[in-house]
Order: structure tokens, then C-alpha cells, then sequence
């Protein structure tokens, strides 16, 4: 059963808890969240869900987004629609798959022209994602943030 303590205790935690269903595909209870269905692809599983790999990929957009959200937020912007696209890449490392880069675009729903600030908003978002930050420290996660036109916003000139 996921669980958040108190955002007032030094050092929250939370679990989840899973259950084999056959083969490689796990039921994985988040409690009031629901259960999702995780798999291996073929040959090793049947690939009737997400792996793992797949989960860490979209745990990593997912913090990106909410944390470029967030962030935007805090001088008052609107990011509108907020969408992301992650990849992934493996490599063997000592005769293992490793996942060794995750690539996030993040799509704001504004021009970039509307959001105030933007600049600092670039420069500190990723330090808010807490899945990232986690993730770094073996993956390297390459970040490209674009507005509504699909403008790309450097962190450098985010006011073009």
C-alpha cells in the first residue's frame, strides 16, 4: 500500500506493494491509486504492460513535467497543456542491459513570451524533480523544454 508520511517529518517514505502473477507480469498495488499490470516483452515475458525500464522512463517525464509546472507556477505563469516525451537508451554493461540515457522533451501549452521569469524557470525546474535528481547518479537524463509552437527554450536565451 503506497504511503506518504507527514511532509513534516525529516525524511518522508512511501511503499508500494506487488504480487507475481504468472511468469514475469506483476500486479503492482498503489492502494487508492489502483493497480497496474507490469510485464517483460517477449521472449522472457508476454509484454501485456509496461517493464520496468518503461515505468522508470515515465516516472522520470513525469517529474520533469510537474516540476517545470511547478515551477512556472511560482512566478505566477501558466504553462497551459504540459506534455512530454521520454526515450530511452540501453547499452551492455559488464555482459548486463543498462539503461544509460533517458532523453525528456518537455511541451509547454504557452508561448514562451507569456510566462514571466522564464528564464529563472529554466535555469532551477530539475532541481524540484526528485525522481531525477534520484536517477542521475547512474543515468545521465538529457532535458529540452519547447513552447506551444514548438519553439525550443534554451536555458541560456529562454526569452526568444
Amino acid at each position: 500500500m503506497p504511503k506518504i508520511e507527514d511532509k513534516h517529518m525529516e525524511n518522508p517514505s512511501f511503499s508500494v506493494t506487488m504480487q507475481l502473477i504468472d511468469n514475469y507480469k506483476f500486479e503492482i498495488d498503489f492502494a487508492e491509486f489502483g493497480q497496474i499490470i507490469t510485464d517483460e516483452p517477449a521472449p522472457l515475458g508476454g509484454g501485456e504492460g509496461p517493464n520496468p525500464s518503461r515505468l522508470l522512463a515515465a516516472a522520470v517525464a513525469n517529474c520533469m513535467a510537474a516540476s517545470l509546472m511547478f515551477a512556472i507556477r511560482k512566478f505566477k505563469g501558466d504553462p497551459g497543456q504540459v506534455s512530454a516525451t521520454v526515450s530511452g537508451t540501453m547499452e551492455r554493461i559488464d555482459g548486463r542491459w543498462r539503461v544509460v540515457t533517458l532523453a525528456v522533451d518537455l511541451k509547454l501549452g504557452n508561448h514562451a513570451v507569456a510566462l514571466p521569469n522564464l528564464d529563472r524557470v529554466l535555469s532551477q525546474f530539475e532541481n524540484f524533480c526528485v525522481v531525477t535528481q534520484s536517477v542521475r547518479a547512474g543515468i545521465e537524463v538529457k532535458v529540452r523544454v519547447f513552447d506551444e509552437t514548438g519553439q525550443e527554450l534554451s536555458m541560456d536565451d529562454s526569452n526568444a
